[in-house]
């Protein structure tokens, strides 16, 4: 519970729900003022006020679709007018459709809405924040920037064709930031596996039926939790990770590397 965040502003985009808010609470609770950025203007103003009375730290909350321009510009602006400073921006927002279909057969409706949100729309946040972060009076580093990819982003899951392509473009999009934004800014991404969180309707059972689907098996022998992400998300922000950028950090308990993946067919072997 160190506060080694004390004095420096983090921004959170998904930040109403899931990983988002896990990370909100952890990063408030060791000194960090926020934004938080969301679509759900109801479930992102109650995560708000939640943490805001648990912490005691400053919490402000917009609601912004992370794939339109103007709203990322506007957010952007807004977010240094009410915070000194933005030393870690966890570029998180993302969502998932077209689950199941064959990736010739997805509709032009489900691409658009993925790809834009979670694509385009970390790329835009990106676009927005990085100038006035490298500018910021830090030492040695003068922000972070963390993104969300998952392990569909590693290993092609056909029965996520369009997420999985998304997510394999914010691995791209990092390592890019990552070598832009060098020696000043770092730039890495979290890649989950399966936890229980919105894009499953937060029903376990409904996570472990896509699990059953792609015949995935967990190392580990679990599933995934918020705290899990939260943990790598602590040693991000801090400065023990100071001379990391440019990698992306599995949290799948050993499925992409050393279990089953989840592209695998189905077989009696």
């Amino acid at each position: 519970m160190e506060r080694f965040l004390e004095g420096k502003g983090c921004l959170i985009t998904g930040g109403a729900s899931g990983f988002g808010r896990g990370v909100a609470s952890a990063f408030a609770e060791r000194g960090a003022d926020l934004i938080l950025v969301d679509i759900n203007e109801e479930l992102l103003h109650e995560t708000s006020k939640n943490i805001e009375k648990e912490t005691k730290q400053k919490i402000v909350p917009i609601v912004c679709d992370v794939s339109d321009a103007k709203q990322v510009k506007q957010m952007a602006e807004q977010a240094f007018s009410e915070l000194d400073n933005i030393y870690v921006l966890f570029n998180n927002a993302g969502t998932g459709a077209a689950y199941g279909v064959d990736i010739l057969k997805v509709g032009e409706k489900a691409w658009d809405l993925t790809m834009n949100v979670n694509l385009r729309g970390q790329w835009l946040i990106d676009k927005y924040m990085w100038r006035k972060m490298s500018r910021q009076k830090f030492d040695p580093l003068r922000g972070k920037i963390i993104h969300t990819t998952s392990i569909a982003g590693r290993v092609v899951d056909p029965l996520i064709p369009v997420y999985s392509i998304s997510k394999i473009g914010v691995i791209a999009l990092m390592q890019l930031v990552a070598k832009s934004l060098a020696p000043y800014i770092t730039s890495n991404a979290i890649a989950p596996g399966f936890h229980v969180t919105g894009i499953y309707g937060n029903k376990e059972d409904i996570m472990i039926q896509t699990m059953k689907d792609g015949n995935v098996k967990t190392p580990l022998n679990r599933i995934g939790t918020i705290e899990d992400v939260v943990d790598i998300m602590i040693f991000l922000a801090s400065p023990r990770s100071d001379f990391i950028t440019g990698h992306t950090f599995p949290i799948d308990g050993g499925i992409v590397d050393v279990g089953v993946p989840p592209n695998i067919l189905k077989s009696d072997i």
